[in-house]
């Protein structure tokens, strides 16, 4: 079985920091490949890999920024499409474009769809609705209009998670700044429940760092900028709870995973995929406000750590996910 696996090309596949879907690409194709499956991996030149690397972009157009966002996509995907022939089956994790090619060519394509941009990207995934193979990344992500082969649930590999059974007592966010994660409510939480609170991530929207975050920063609120693998583990092992105060029906959140891997729990508010991701009262809290969650941080002494762990470990690992995509592989050969 030959596989392609297409990537994003915003990052490097895996990214450097922030890029979950170049990381579940990543994580996909290392794990076919460990399995023996032949893969080529279609990325960024600079990517990482133990497959086939099939490159016609030298960076991800978020790193190089004299690069054409448009430009850049349509030479990456078709660069995959003119080879379609020498693969049995075309993985896509570059959202709705490459549909467009898919009535044009013989080999299957199966998409993994991370998420919706807009509604109007719908137009697309319906009219290649009968031969999309389309695969959810959780049940509350699915758009009622689409058919789908299956949900399969990102997957992380789970040796790079370390768990700890004695953790610090600061609270953690770890996410982009923007108003969708919740920075500013992670503030007021950790401010209202008198606790530390570390904030890790790229500041992906200045003006509401700026103005809902920045004033607040000081010994108790630390703001650490964007955190590496290896930051990224110790920040979470040693993290009484992750704060995840969303504001959109958020279609995954890697960071939830990550966090319960590491026996961390996560106190979320109750929105998109959280249910699927954290069991109430046994991995973290479900909370629907800001009091609601200053109230949870007071509970944690009631969650056994190592509850999380194992609940992500059989849930979200990547063996799991690379199992279960392998079984659609066959299904649709």
């Amino acid at each position: 079985m030959k596989i392609a696996v297409l990537a994003p090309v915003a990052w490097r596949t895996p990214p450097r920091h922030y890029g979950p879907w170049e990381q579940m690409a990543s994580n996909l194709t290392e794990g076919l490949v460990a399995k023996g499956i032949e893969v080529t991996l279609f990325a960024t030149g600079d990517s990482i890999t133990t497959a086939q690397l099939d490159a016609v972009i030298a960076q991800g157009y978020e790193e190089d920024k004299t690069a054409d966002a448009k430009v850049v996509e349509c030479l990456h995907i078709s660069n995959l499409m003119e080879k379609a022939s020498a693969f049995d089956l075309i993985h896509n994790h570059y959202d709705f474009l490459p549909l467009s090619y898919s009535k044009l060519i013989s080999t299957p394509v199966i998409t993994t769809i991370h998420g919706f941009s807009s509604e109007k990207i719908l137009r697309v995934y319906q009219k290649y609705n009968e031969i999309g193979n389309f695969v959810s990344i959780s049940n509350s992500n699915r758009h009622p209009s689409l058919n789908y082969l299956a949900t399969v649930y990102n997957g992380l590999q789970t040796n790079e998670f370390t768990f700890n059974a004695k953790p610090d007592d600061y609270l953690l966010f770890f996410g982009r700044i923007h108003p969708d994660k919740g920075t500013a409510e992670a503030v007021h939480i950790a401010k209202k429940a008198n606790r530390k609170l570390i904030i890790a991530g790229i500041v992906q929207h200045s003006e509401y760092f700026r103005e809902k975050v920045e004033p607040f920063l000081g010994n108790d609120i630390v703001f650490i900028g964007s955190a590496g693998p290896e930051k990224r583990n110790e920040l979470l092992r040693n993290a009484a709870a992750l704060l995840h105060p969303i504001s959109f029906e958020e279609p995954f959140g890697l960071s939830v995973a990550e966090s319960m891997l590491c026996g961390t729990p996560v106190i979320a508010f109750n929105l998109g995929s959280m249910q699927e991701l954290i069991k109430e009262g046994e991995t973290g809290f479900l909370v629907n406000d800001i009091n609601g969650a200053v109230a949870a941080v007071n509970k944690l002494s009631a969650i056994e750590r190592i509850n999380c762990r194992e609940w992500a470990m059989a849930n979200f690992s990547q063996q799991k996910m690379v199992a279960d995509y392998i079984s659609l592989y066959h299904q649709i050969l």
